[in-house]
């Protein structure tokens, strides 16, 4: 590991131990997270003993499937899964790549991030409680007043937070988990708490995954604070990884081109 990987790790530590944090977060799907990247990623996770949250490219994405069963995660996150047919179509396509006793060691969720998934939400409700289907729901803020042609700061508006509070209701009601993300900071907090209030297990920011439980705590700003240095030194040390690799040959470029310039 180097200088800036071992400063992430002691950040996830203090993240685990002070701050309720359950896992660190990747995604194919809009961070575009290399495999590379994730391994890094999944090495600095296991050394602070959290879970890694992986949000694969789509409903039916059976690559990143496979490598996810490959690198070991332990959340999937199918996004943009809008109808209770694309719903089925992860539900299949995971069933397909992991083996009933897999299953087990990994949590499936789907984000509901637009009015068109928002508004089936009782049939999603129904086919996620099936034997093998899904253990849970995210609510992604930020594309959801997105589809509703709102500012980014509509996520904390009543309007919104009442919508994920129906979400709450219905994976209450269903055994499932709810996840809340999306423009996580600290203008959110109320909002986070409102929606515990009626049922909540986990919310995230881009990179970290905080059980709900800091919410019942007075250190939520802080820990959310934490959670945005890690983010920073991540986008730092995979910044100083690819200069590094963009200047590995430039040594043998210059006695190519200077061989080039001879012919």
């Amino acid at each position: 590991m180097n200088k800036i990987e071992k400063q992430m790790l002691v950040i996830l530590n203090k993240l685990r131990d002070t701050y309720y944090v359950d896992a660190v977060k990747a995604e194919f799907e809009a961070e575009g997270t290399r495999v590379d990247e994730l391994l890094r990623l999944l090495e600095i996770a296991r050394r602070a003993n959290l879970k890694v949250a992986l949000k694969i490219g789509g409903c039916e994405a059976i690559r990143d499937l496979i490598e996810a069963k490959q690198f070991g995660v332990d959340y999937i996150i199918a996004p943009m899964v809008e109808t209770p047919y694309a719903l089925q179509k992860f539900i299949d396509a995971k069933n397909k790549i992991f083996a009933y006793e897999e299953r087990s060691d990994v949590k499936f969720l789907v984000n509901i991030e637009t009015t068109t998934s928002y508004s089936n939400l009782e049939s999603f409700a129904k086919i996620a409680s099936i034997n093998n289907g899904i253990q849970g729901l995210v609510f992604g803020r930020v594309d959801y007043v997105g589809s509703l042609n709102k500012p980014r700061d509509y996520v904390d508006s009543f309007e919104t937070t009442s919508d994920c509070i129906k979400v709450a209701e219905c994976c209450k009601e269903n055994s499932l988990d709810l996840v809340v993300g999306g423009g996580i900071s600290n203008s959110a907090i109320n909002s986070l708490k409102q929606i515990k209030n009626t049922y909540l297990s986990r919310f995230e920011t881009r990179k970290i995954v905080f059980s709900s439980e800091i919410l019942d705590s007075n250190i939520i700003e802080d820990g959310i604070s934490c959670a945005v240095q890690f983010e920073l030194l991540w986008l730092l040390n995979k910044r100083e990884y690819y200069s590094n690799i963009s200047k590995e040959d430039n040594i043998r470029i210059e006695m190519l081109e200077k061989r080039v310039s001879q012919l």
